[in-house]
């Protein structure tokens, strides 16, 4: 059973931005910290960032960092991952995660994904 739902993806020109929403049933995961992975064709999937169930406490790989920024809105139970500065490597499908069993990097439960694609 799917509770998780991304949103937002779509096809963006280099240094483009897009904004990524990752929402859950209220009282489902609220008070859990989420994190954002990515797959590109033919790679592995990677971590990307995470926030606490608060909202408190972001972490960012490399890949992210300076460029890609996390936020909640608790009322709605949403997470965003705002992406800036968009690069054709950026292209993926990108998943969301909730229940970290090992923080920052392991999670529970996924969404089913939303492909960003950047290309001019």
């Amino acid at each position: 059973q799917v509770q998780l739902v991304e949103s937002g993806g779509g096809l963006v020109q280099p240094g483009g931005s897009l904004r990524l929403s990752c929402a859950a049933p209220v009282g489902t995961f609220s008070t859990d910290a989420r994190g954002w992975f990515r797959q590109a064709p033919g790679k592995e999937r990677e971590f990307v960032a995470a926030i606490s169930g608060n909202g408190g406490n972001t972490y960012y790989a490399a890949i992210a960092k300076g460029r890609f920024t996390l936020s909640k809105d608790n009322a709605k139970n949403t997470v965003f991952l705002q992406m800036n500065s968009l690069k054709p490597e950026d292209t993926a499908v990108y998943y969301c995660a909730a229940h970290a069993t090992k923080w920052p990097r392991e999670f529970q439960h996924w969404g089913q994904g939303t492909l960003v694609t950047v290309s001019s």
